[in-house]
């Protein structure tokens, strides 16, 4: 590996600042990686080199902008983001051939700021799913173990950072997707507060629930994308008009943790955890009071709620948004429809993977007359008490920290065929969507038994990603780093 792609995004910076690394050279070195690993791995559905290193040269041939906080930074966006000229598929055969002709804000914003585009990351379909192994063109795996999943919905997204093809990329979180990738693949994922990004440009799943956030090395990475991304979009009724912190500053300077106070939920240290997880993540809080942390006990009560509510909810957003897509007005028009209602059935059940249509019908259901009450009606009630139990436990503490997930990375095709089982994968992640409050996945060690990463996940406060991302950045400096896959 060329000591370019050792670099953290920040450390990338640095270097092509002042001129000792260019633009071209650092495109170059990543177009390399992906060639190398890339067969094995199979993180990203579309590479777009050959334009990346045309933008290379011509950012060289103007040299570097102090303006633009990615100037020359190679990344990835997951493809339920749209990029202009580039296919976003979602991973679907729906929409295998669809090129959009704009950009999603948030990659416009990554645009500004001087970021190249690399590619496409692959995606379990429309991000339903936590394996990666339900995308319609491929089945990503970890770089760590080839055997083994990258974690879901943005496992390309995972994948990609960890192996070294990029210095960082963008995933969606709707349940966990950002972070359960982070922790599968051992790098730093962050999910947002529900608002702080546009989701102008991203394919829906759970309008209520999605949110886009990066994915790379480092806290101090993950800073500094965030930085560039957030900001009220008046193309989005949903992002919110409040002002960005400076993220970069907030967490490149935090390097204790005295006077904080870390929240410990008795429903995320309990059974279920596997032993080396609990032994990871026990190493990583004992650190975090030798950083002069306080930590103190915490409830979420309604945490044994949060599949059920979940799942209702989010399949019910999945059945309308989806709607959308019937072969009329754009993607995949079966040939060989007679009628309207042939165009329907036979564009969508050819087109949809068996997930998303399980999704779909079972969204459908609860949404159906003399079933909404009893289902939908009653998840959105279940839902508050679970945002409430979050108000509540930040009464005591400012950060709740627990494991992302009670395993490492599983065995590719180990819960393929159990739905309920892989929906399981999600246990300590979906409340935070549920809530909108941001949360961060790091990585905490290496699994004894496994050998693979171990995320530890912080919650933060509404609009408060700045503590936890300078959190993650003190305690990720008095822990073993673990470097990355040997790929």
């Amino acid at each position: 590996m060329s000591d370019i792609l050792s670099l953290s995004l920040a450390g990338l910076r640095a270097r092509l600042a002042d001129r000792s690394v260019s633009a071209t050279d650092a495109v170059s070195s990543c177009l390399e990686r992906i060639a190398d690993t890339e067969p094995a791995i199979e993180a990203l559905l579309t590479v777009t080199g050959e334009a990346a290193l045309t933008q290379a040269q011509a950012m060289d041939a103007a040299g570097p902008d102090a303006s633009k906080p990615l100037w020359g930074v190679p990344v990835v966006v997951k493809d339920a983001i749209c990029t202009k000229g580039v296919a976003t598929t979602c991973a679907s055969r729906i929409l295998e051939n669809f090129v959009p002709f704009y950009d999603a804000t948030c990659v416009a914003r990554l645009k500004e700021a001087g970021a190249i585009l690399l590619g496409k990351a692959n995606m379990d379909e429309f991000a339903m799913g936590s394996s990666t192994e339900n995308s319609a063109f491929q089945k990503t795996r970890n770089p760590w173990n080839l055997d083994k999943v990258p974690g879901g919905s943005s496992g390309g997204s995972g994948a990609t950072v960890a192996a070294g093809q990029c210095f960082a990329a963008l995933g969606t979180d709707t349940g966990g997707s950002i972070r359960l990738p982070a922790s599968f693949c051992g790098v730093t994922g962050i999910k947002p507060t529900y608002g702080r990004i546009s989701r102008y440009g991203v394919v829906a799943y759970g309008s209520s629930l999605d949110q886009v956030g990066p994915l790379a090395r480092t806290a101090e990475d993950c800073a500094v994308m965030l930085q560039v991304m957030s900001g009220h979009d008046a193309k989005d009724s949903t992002s919110a008009p409040r002002e960005v912190p400076d993220f970069a500053a907030q967490t490149a300077t935090r390097k204790d943790l005295k006077g904080l106070r870390l929240g410990l939920p008795e429903e995320y240290w309990g059974e279920g955890l596997t032993a080396e997880v609990r032994a990871c993540c026990d190493q990583a809080v004992d650190a975090a009071k030798g950083l002069g942390a306080v930590v103190v006990p915490v409830k979420l009560p309604h945490t044994k709620y949060a599949i059920a509510t979940y799942y209702i909810v989010a399949m019910a957003e999945a059945s309308s948004n989806l709607a959308r897509f019937d072969g009329v007005r754009y993607g995949f028009r079966h040939p060989d429809a007679k009628d309207l209602r042939d165009l329907y059935e036979m564009s969508r059940s050819e087109g949809f993977g068996e997930e998303v249509q399980r999704r779909i019908v079972l969204g459908t259901y609860v949404l159906s007359a003399g079933y909404y009450d009893a289902y939908y009606r009653k998840a959105a009630q279940v839902r508050r008490l679970i945002r409430q139990d979050f108000l509540d436990a930040f009464q005591a503490c400012d950060v709740i920290v627990g494991p992302t997930s009670p395993f490492t990375a599983f065995g590719l095709g180990e819960k393929a065929d159990d739905p309920l089982q892989m929906y399981l994968a999600d246990i300590f992640t979906i409340s935070l969507n549920l809530s909108g409050l941001p949360g961060l996945s790091m990585p905490v060690g290496l699994g004894q038994e496994s050998g693979l990463p171990v995320g530890l996940q912080m919650f933060g406060k509404a609009w408060d990603e700045g503590t936890i991302l300078g959190a993650a950045n003190a305690l990720s400096g008095a822990l073993p780093q673990i470097g990355m896959p040997k790929i």
